[in-house]
């Protein structure tokens, strides 16, 4: 494993544990020791029991514990999504084991976090005038620490830091958005479907936006490989990409997870602007940020779009479930906030190590 997962915040016992889960997810027998009671089968559950335990305390909990758990939840989820590499790796994509530990991890998770949030207050909005007013409000953001820092005093091993980061949403669709587009034809969908073509480069691979975020890895001789600094993104970034599936896959969490793009398309421009005011400081020619640059373009059309298409004809289809819309919104913020931070202090242990 990498130095991230050998720091002294990752314990030997959950690296070792990880390492076991990842061979049992591939392997051609998964259902058969389940059903004999496999004592490693046994040890492996009673671990993730200890660790949901420990890391969703009424505190913070346990940040090791944290981690392990978002990256065996990562480690079921992206079989949702197809890599172009060998089929035997999904061999157990279907697998009740592995749904019944995807929910049981989830479950506690996704209750927990509700806990950080103002859920009573939340409830109580006016939708559609919250909405707007959030909007544009967020359009146009004082910078936080974390963009503050990118922005005026990052430097080239910071910046690669971010990118590596990155690059497990940017080389991949990390959204899902293509994972709630099916169903009966409206306005809404139609609008979506706008959006991830746009996305998607109008089906041509060399204006997918993972093109351009590959280039920028290609540009600083970086690995362009999907998932090849998976082991230094913290668990908060894994959580916030968990997030979007947990969301995506539940049709009663359409309109939570309607309220969620629409912040993140709303705030995009803005945090990719001083990604870009970065690289420009430090001497990078336009392919270095090139991926911020166009996403910063489109975005801001996506922004309003998911505003007036999408979320208040959301708004006004399902009144009684509106609110969802706010609480998948500010979800969203509160993620992109506490996985800033953590992306700061990753960024800040590069630079010192350089």
């Amino acid at each position: 494993m990498t130095l991230y997962l050998e720091s002294p915040v990752y314990e030997h016992r959950f690296l070792n544990l990880e390492e076991e889960f990842s061979e049992l997810i591939r392997s051609k027998d998964l259902q058969r020791k389940v059903d004999a009671g496999d004592d490693q089968i046994t040890s492996l559950v009673a671990c993730i029991e200890e660790a949901i335990a420990e890391a969703y305390r009424i505190d913070s909990g346990s940040q090791e514990s944290h981690l392990f758990l978002q990256r065996i939840l990562y480690q079921i989820n992206r079989m949702k999504l197809f890599w172009y590499d060998d089929l035997k790796n999904y061999e157990n994509e279907d697998s009740p084991f592995l749904f019944s530990i995807r929910s049981r991890i989830e479950s506690a998770w996704q209750g927990w976090e509700l806990q950080q949030l103002d859920m009573e207050g939340i409830a109580n909005e006016d939708v559609v005038a919250e909405l707007e007013a959030r909007v544009e409000k967020d359009l146009h953001p004082r910078l936080s620490e974390t963009g503050r820092y990118i922005q005026n005093d990052i430097t080239e091993a910071g910046y690669r830091r971010l990118m590596a980061i990155l690059s497990v949403n940017g080389l991949v669709e990390s959204s899902q958005l293509s994972r709630v587009l099916g169903g009966v034809g409206n306005e809404v969908q139609s609008m979506l479907t706008r959006i991830f073509l746009e996305e998607y480069g109008g089906g041509k691979l060399a204006r997918k936006h993972s093109t351009f975020f590959e280039a920028m890895l290609n540009y600083f001789d970086m690995n362009a490989k999907p998932e090849a600094y998976l082991d230094l993104v913290p668990w908060s970034v894994l959580a916030d990409i968990n997030h979007s599936f947990t969301l995506c896959e539940r049709k009663k969490y359409f309109l939570r997870y309607a309220g969620g793009l629409l912040f993140t398309e709303v705030t995009t421009p803005a945090v990719f602007d001083s990604y870009k005011i970065a690289g420009e400081r430090l001497g990078f020619d336009e392919t270095a940020v090139g991926y911020w640059d166009l996403h910063m373009k489109e975005d801001e059309r996506h922004g309003q779009w998911m505003l007036t298409d999408v979320a208040l004809p959301l708004a006004e289809r399902y009144p009684d479930c509106a609110n969802d819309i706010v609480l998948g919104y500010e979800q969203q913020r509160f993620l992109n906030i506490r996985s800033g931070q953590e992306m700061l202090q990753s960024i800040l242990s590069a630079e010192e190590e350089a």
